[in-house]
């Protein structure tokens, strides 16, 4: 059923994931519906197709349904709760980055970093999340950042993280995140060549 969960808003995408048993958890649905993917997204693009869609820099913004997979993938277990740290890798538009932050840093504690290399997405995630009132609250108040940075060589500043989001794909997991991973704590991240097959690995 991926790449065909299409919608004309944000809820109607949400509701084409829910059908297709890629969004499952409460959680993750109300996240999802309270980030509209439209802010994140050039307005000439189409936010709410399934499918990868151009930024700046030559960079791209996840299809929804690999973003759903992974927040799932992320969730299991009641991880992705509020009080959470969390670190997001390759941050890009700043969209994942301002769900996750819906769903951690709503409790004591909680917290969520995102780190992109290209200092023009992370000027453009920080204004997108400014139009989002509760985020811009969270950036004011230190708990969402959004960092320029080597995303592979993590944010230790904040570490340890109970969840690590990797949105680019690499040919091995960096050391560096797997040192910032707290005690049972999750990765999510695509692994392998570049061009060639990659495999999600958790």
């Amino acid at each position: 059923m991926s790449w065909t969960c299409h919608g004309k808003t944000n809820d109607e995408m949400v509701d084409a994931l829910k059908r297709a048993g890629l969004v499952r958890s409460p959680e993750v649905e109300a996240a999802m519906r309270a980030v509209d993917r439209a802010l994140f997204v050039p307005p000439q693009q189409a936010p709410y197709r399934d499918a990868p869609q151009p930024l700046s820099a030559g960079a791209t913004i996840s299809a929804p349904h690999m973003h759903a997979a992974c927040l799932e993938l992320l969730a299991e277990g009641g991880r992705l709760r509020p009080g959470a740290r969390v670190l997001d890798v390759g941050s890009g538009s700043g969209y994942l980055t301002a769900v996750l932050a819906h769903l951690a840093c709503r409790g004591e504690g909680g917290r969520v970093v995102g780190v992109e290399h290209i200092a023009e997405l992370v000027e453009g995630s920080r204004a997108a999340v400014r139009r989002l009132g509760w985020a811009a609250e969270m950036m004011a108040g230190g708990q969402l950042r959004l960092v320029q940075g080597d995303g592979y060589a993590g944010y230790p500043e904040c570490a340890p993280y109970d969840l690590i989001h990797v949105g680019a794909a690499a040919p091995r997991l960096p050391p560096a995140l797997l040192a910032q991973l707290a005690g049972g704590g999750r990765l999510v991240a695509p692994v392998g060549p570049e061009g060639g097959p990659q495999q999600l690995v958790v």
